[in-house]
């Protein structure tokens, strides 16, 4: 490409100035021949305006004294021949002597009635620029005197005056080709030396790799000025078409986003909430010829695995009751045993009928009021989770959940992320305690978790539910101040509302409160 840019360039310029010197030459010979003409005509006048010439006329040979006046002109005035003849063409002066008396060979126009009379013509000196001017005696023509510089004479002088310009166009051309093959250096390294077909054909990859790749791709310059997006990226971002040349901070990004990205500080794999969705963030400089000249974030949408990873803890965490229980169970299996086989069989029908009445009853009061599986079976869960951990759980006895309208994985989210929040705050209590009570009815869907934790900060209740914000320290690379974040996310995909306060056991208290589509707000 960088070699057929330099050949266009320098045909280009060769035919401006070629173009530019033919103009300059005809120009220049056309106004050499308008001098010529110019100055023939007033040699021509002031010969014929000369008493001598008028004088000569009246003697018996005129040109006797015609010639030595005619040569002296002619040689004073660099013209190539001075003529005077009779009005039959006689001549009486000639630059060749022999040629005195012969008749003049040429067109004479309207000079013997008295007019000025110029042509370009062929005579015995060659082809010339002439005139022809009348000799008046009184008011009547005597005789002619016709003055002529030849066209070679022309030539040189024109010559002459083309020689610098030819220079000068040398000059210009040189300068041009030298100005050209720069360029194409230049070019060539800008284009590392590919060819238009590879540059097309890598344009068509770039495309069609942008469009097919599943991941979102944001390109920044130095400025934070987007260059480049995706369809992905639009996608999971939500922006428009307008996006090229804006900052990040004019994209109605979510701040902790924004300000990640435009100080180069995103965290490898870090998760961020963008709208209902959750998505893993990258960053890395982007350089060329060893210079940072921006950035390049991808995104990945994370939002169903989160929601999948959600449904696993749930699961993993029933799982590890179970095997914990089973474990228990087994050691009350031998109590039983050993009572029964020291003759005790009394107590050991009391021992082992009250503790599967407790975990029956419990079992019993939340399958039959919670009609969705995956809910029951989070609650059971977290129960278990609780009393492991010394916690002491208590699920409000009005829980139910009737036709449930909101997605059992969010509300996963909403009820694992709240109670698992709840556990940790009460972790270091004296009293651990956990009030926690759903209800899904006709009017939509009530959440009521409370602890007896060390409570919320003065003034914090507004900011909980921001990513990254969180009561704990030092593990800031573990994910922290995601949950309370993802809860708000659901909150806010169902357009319901969530409260964070005080409790009257002395912690945190989060209410949440979505309404069922189709009922007044």
């Amino acid at each position: 490409m960088a070699r057929q840019i330099f050949v266009l360039q320098a045909l280009t310029l060769a035919v401006v100035v070629v173009g530019a010197l033919a103009f300059s030459y005809v120009e220049a010979r056309r106004t050499q021949v308008d001098s010529a003409r110019d100055r023939s005509v007033a040699v021509a006048r002031a010969v014929a305006d000369s008493p001598d010439v008028v004088d000569a006329l009246g003697t018996e040979r005129p040109s006797t004294l015609i010639q030595p006046y005619a040569e002296r002109v002619r040689a004073d005035t660099g013209t190539d021949f001075v003529v005077v003849m009779e009005l039959d063409r006689t001549r009486f002066s000639h630059p060749d002597p022999t040629r005195i008396g012969e008749r003049f060979i040429g067109d004479l126009g309207g000079a013997p009635e008295g007019e000025v009379f110029t042509q370009e013509y062929t005579g015995t000196l060659g082809r010339s620029m002439r005139a022809v001017v009348p000799v008046h005696d009184g008011d009547e023509v005597v005789a002619l005197v016709s003055v002529g510089i030849t066209l070679d004479r022309i030539d040189e002088a024109l010559r002459s005056r083309l020689l610098p310009i030819g220079g000068a166009a040398a000059l210009m051309l040189v300068v041009g080709f030298a100005g050209a093959w720069l360029i194409s250096r230049r070019l060539r390294r800008q284009t590392h030396g590919l060819g238009e077909r590879e540059m097309a054909r890598m344009y068509e990859y770039y495309e069609a790799v942008l469009h097919a790749v599943r991941e979102g791709l944001l390109l920044l310059d130095e400025g934070g000025r987007v260059q480049l997006v995706n369809d992905e990226a639009r996608r999971l971002l939500g922006l428009g078409d307008a996006v090229v040349g804006r900052s990040v901070l004019d994209l109605d990004l979510p701040g902790p986003l924004a300000r990640s990205v435009l100080d180069g500080e995103v965290q490898p794999d870090e998760i961020q909430l963008v709208g209902d969705r959750v998505l893993v963030v990258n960053q890395a400089a982007a350089r060329s010829s060893g210079h940072v000249v921006g950035s390049v974030v991808t995104l990945r949408d994370h939002t169903e695995l989160q929601a999948v990873s959600g449904e696993l803890d749930t699961v993993r965490g029933l799982a590890e009751t179970l095997r914990s229980q089973n474990h228990e169970a087994a050691n009350r299996l031998h109590a039983v045993v050993s009572l029964i086989e020291i003759g005790r069989t009394d107590e050991a029908l009391e021992f082992a009928t009250e503790e599967l009445q407790s975990a029956q009853v419990l079992t019993d009061q939340v399958v039959g009021a919670v009609e969705d599986p995956v809910v029951a079976a989070l609650l059971l869960g977290k129960t278990a989770q609780a009393a492991e951990r010394g916690i002491e759980l208590r699920i409000d006895p009005d829980t139910s959940v009737r036709e449930p309208f909101v997605d059992a994985r969010d509300m996963v989210t909403l009820m694992g992320n709240l109670l698992d929040n709840a556990f940790d705050a009460v972790g270091e209590a004296p009293l651990k305690r956990v009030d926690a009570r759903l209800s899904v009815n006709g009017a939509g869907l009530s959440l009521d978790v409370t602890d007896s934790g060390a409570g919320l900060p003065e003034g914090m209740a507004d900011r909980v539910f921001e990513r990254g914000w969180s009561t704990k320290r030092g593990d800031e690379g573990l994910g922290r101040g995601l949950g309370l974040a993802l809860v708000g996310q659901v909150v806010r995909k169902y357009g319901g509302t969530v409260l964070a306060g005080s409790s009257d056991l002395g912690g945190a208290a989060f209410h949440v409160r979505i309404a069922r589509p189709g009922t007044p707000r």
